[in-house]
């Protein structure tokens, strides 16, 4: 946001959780107040019925990426989801897509049928990804199967192709800001404590009551599993909560990981240093905007 006023930017979202309309206290999206303090893109337009994807995304930012061209704005995206910055810097694989009627008819088939029928399932049909999966990957091994039977064509066919993405060979500034491990923890475990004073939990009946596919990425954001094993019963509340906290900081210790292995050309700055270093870096293009 201090970037976005310094310049005449946007602040465009990269997070794969923030985009959803259902959790905007539970994902920590941006207050009301704070996006209409400065200009907010791709935050919570998407409802949560949707089955999101990078490429999706990708495609989105490319459109918005064009129409700041034009206006002369400086994009500023900023998230967690590494994925989405690796579409968008590296492409992303040519995926086809999944017709509706074929995914509702097969998840209406597997609704029940154990992880490990399924994976000898895509044994049967695709044994090269079935051998890349773990038998235990339910997620990964459906999407699998959705796009045999859309295709008859193994997933590996499609992931070896690649589309670049929109921000590819531009001028861009990357940074990682890269806290210390156990401040990253306390301050996971504070944030979740202070989303339940802010309704979080009330948030995720609204969503459990819209009897949405489990297997939606909505319904596997960090501490819905949980809350909604509290509201039905089978989970005390702070142990849900304990639940959300851990994930939570199990994803921020991935997150590292990603940026060490897969985030290449991304300089790491400490969080007190990181506007300054923006500051400075962004500042021949913001003049080069102005003029526009």
């Amino acid at each position: 946001m201090a970037l976005a006023r310094a310049f005449g930017g946007v602040v465009v979202n990269a997070d794969s959780m923030q985009i959803y309309r259902d959790l905007r206290v539970l994902t920590a999206r941006p207050t009301a107040e704070e996006e209409s303090s400065v200009p907010h893109r791709l935050y919570g337009h998407v409802d949560g019925s949707v089955n999101y994807s990078a490429m999706r995304y990708a495609a989105e930012v490319a459109a918005l990426l064009a129409e700041l061209r034009e206006s002369g704005q400086l994009p500023i995206l900023v998230g967690g989801t590494g994925l989405y910055f690796k579409a968008l810097t590296e492409g992303f694989s040519a995926m086809p897509p999944v017709p509706e009627a074929v995914r509702a008819a097969f998840r209406e088939r597997a609704d029940g049928v154990a992880t490990e029928t399924l994976h000898a399932e895509l044994a049967g049909r695709d044994p090269e990804m079935a051998a890349r999966l773990r038998p235990s990957d339910r997620m990964r091994i459906m999407r699998a199967i959705e796009v045999h039977l859309a295709t008859g064509r193994s997933l590996a066919a499609f992931q070896g192709a690649r589309e670049p993405g929109p921000l590819a060979g531009l001028d861009i500034l990357r940074l990682f800001v890269s806290p210390e491990r156990e401040t990253v923890r306390a301050a996971i475990d504070r944030r979740f404590v202070a989303m339940m004073e802010q309704g979080a939990l009330t948030e995720v009946e609204r969503l459990k009551a819209r009897g949405l596919d489990p297997l939606l990425p909505v319904m596997r954001a960090h501490g819905v599993p949980g809350l909604i094993a509290h509201l039905d019963g089978a989970m005390a509340l702070d142990e849900a909560v304990a639940r959300g906290q851990a994930d939570t900081r199990a994803y921020a210790k991935r997150q590292v990981t990603w940026f060490r292995h897969q985030m290449e050309g991304w300089e790491a700055v400490a969080p007190e240093a990181a506007l300054e270093v923006a500051l400075r870096a962004l500042a021949p293009t913001a003049r080069g905007l102005r003029r526009r």
